[in-house]
């Protein structure tokens, strides 16, 4: 076997291994990034005293009260003379 294919391969193989520890370790932060936003976010509702039905109210109207986006429609510019 062609010595540079031996040295290839393992440099491959570590690579390879490292890419995976890296791969791990981003789902780790990700999930204590997660859980740090939740804490955040929990902390802001109970500092407003909110019970989590008053938060599930205010969400639902906010999404209900959202108005509509159409990229289609064009907004008309007036200028005055």
């Amino acid at each position: 076997m062609n010595p540079k294919f031996k040295k290839i391969d393992a440099e491959y193989e570590k690579n390879a291994a490292k890419i995976s520890a890296l791969q791990d370790r981003q789902k780790e932060l990700e999930k204590q990034r997660r859980e740090l936003e939740n804490l955040d976010i929990v902390g802001l509702v109970r500092g407003m005293g909110m019970t989590a039905e008053q938060l599930s109210a205010l969400m639902k109207a906010s999404r209900e009260n959202r108005p509509e986006s159409n990229p289609n429609k064009q907004e008309e510019h007036h200028e005055e003379i």
